[in-house]
């Protein structure tokens, strides 16, 4: 008997730095990707109508990740283009970063659209607090990885 099996892996990397360059706080952690963002995956397997995905966004809320969501709980600020995209062999990653004076205070969730508004969230993501001043820098990269095993 054949047996396929496919897995679908989230990681994501925070980096928060001060006005001078200096890293704050650094974390490693697995995020979600959510049942739109497997529709959506499926969908642009089947055709190219569904857009890429162009933007990230944190927010505030601290409700547990679960994939019947469609959207951060409490966006901080507004969607962020995404500053880089890259696929290799079965890796996708998405990398944006927030200036000083962009989505300030206690960011605690992040996730990955195909829309500046609406749109389709591929996987959302909850942690501990980062607490991001004024004159810091928020650098997020979310790695979604697929294996066969």
């Amino acid at each position: 008997m054949l047996n396929d099996s496919l897995k679908l892996r989230g990681d994501v990397a925070i980096v928060l730095k001060d006005k001078d360059g200096n890293v704050k706080d650094e974390r490693k952690i697995t995020n979600l990707v959510v049942n739109s963002g497997l529709e959506f995956i499926c969908s642009r397997m089947a055709s190219a109508s569904a857009g890429v995905m162009t933007h990230m966004a944190v927010g505030s809320g601290t409700t547990a990740a679960s994939a019947g969501q469609t959207d951060l709980v409490s966006i901080l600020g507004s969607r962020e283009a995404l500053d880089s995209t890259n696929a290799s062999s079965n890796t996708i990653t998405f990398q944006c970063s927030w200036e000083a004076g962009e989505s300030t205070g206690a960011i605690t969730e992040s996730g990955i659209f195909n829309a500046s508004s609406g749109g389709t969230m591929l996987a959302r993501v909850v942690f501990a607090v980062v607490n991001k001043a004024a004159s810091d820098t928020l650098s997020i990269t979310h790695t979604i990885t697929l294996t066969a095993s």
